[in-house]
């Protein structure tokens, strides 16, 4: 880091040298994720003076460098009582800022999945007496049983009626998995 680490105890909080080491050892840790921090601030908030049980410590960290802008943690969580523990809260919010990085890091590297388009269909044919239809799509016939309709009712169900679709196979061809009624 270029500016040293801020580290600051807020809210009566007295300054405690082994919370300042771990947070010291967590910031260093920041650095394999993104090597280029510039900065990192942080606060660590609670009650001073005498301890009751169920205080909780909050935890908020600012960094800040080339392509980060300035990323903000706020680790105040309202009821968990693992953070009655400064170093449980330090450590979660640390641990939220290294995923934070490493999402940003994907993304930039492309490595975030991609999710496929749901193919699209047709009702050809209705058996409703049988219980189940045909479905066309990209000039094949797919079969799709009243039971892998999801959100619609196989009765109201109409010829025409364009739906999205997960096909596999079939003992007899391709077959329509889960079918959705696309909303029209």
């Amino acid at each position: 880091m270029q500016i040293p680490l801020q580290i600051t105890f807020e809210g009566g909080l007295a300054m405690s040298e082994a919370l300042r080491r771990r947070i010291e050892r967590e910031a260093a840790k920041l650095e394999r994720f993104h090597d280029r921090i510039t900065s990192c601030r942080v606060a660590v908030i609670g009650r001073g003076g005498r301890r009751r049980h169920g205080d909780l410590y909050a935890v908020r960290l600012q960094l800040t460098g080339p392509g980060l802008g300035d990323l903000v943690i706020d680790r105040n969580p309202p009821a968990d009582h693992a953070h009655e523990d400064a170093f449980v809260a330090v450590r979660d919010a640390f641990a939220a800022a290294r995923r934070r990085l490493q999402d940003r890091h994907r993304r930039i590297v492309g490595q975030v999945k991609a999710h496929e388009e749901t193919p699209r269909a047709r009702v050809t044919r209705l058996f409703p007496d049988q219980g189940y239809g045909f479905l066309e799509s990209d000039g094949r016939e797919i079969y799709f049983h009243r039971n892998a309709l999801v959100n619609a009712d196989f009765e109201r169900l109409a010829v025409g009626r364009e739906v999205r679709f997960f096909e596999r196979d079939g003992e007899k061809g391709p077959q329509a998995s889960t079918v959705h009624v696309a909303r029209a």
